[in-house]
């Protein structure tokens, strides 16, 4: 199945680029400095979530994948 819309391929793109970020985000900074609205802030806590951090970036690369898979030529069938 091929979606062949460029608006998905720019927002899996995006998507994938803020996921990769927000990856490199868990794994520097300790959880009582992320953001309030981060899964994963907890207040006086200096633990670093490499898990989430792990989590985002796969799921990033996914996007990007998914995205460079989209926006390749399209194969027509050879008929038989």
């Amino acid at each position: 199945m091929r979606l062949n819309s460029r608006p998905v391929v720019i927002l899996a793109t995006l998507v994938g680029l803020a996921l990769i970020a927000l990856a490199f985000v868990y794994w520097v900074e300790p959880a009582r400095s992320l953001p309030s609205w981060l899964p994963g802030h907890e207040a006086g806590s200096s633990h670093h979530h490499i898990k989430h951090g792990i989590a985002s970036f796969v799921v990033g690369l996914a996007l990007l994948v998914f995205a460079w898979f989209q926006s390749g030529p399209q194969r027509t069938r050879a008929a038989a």
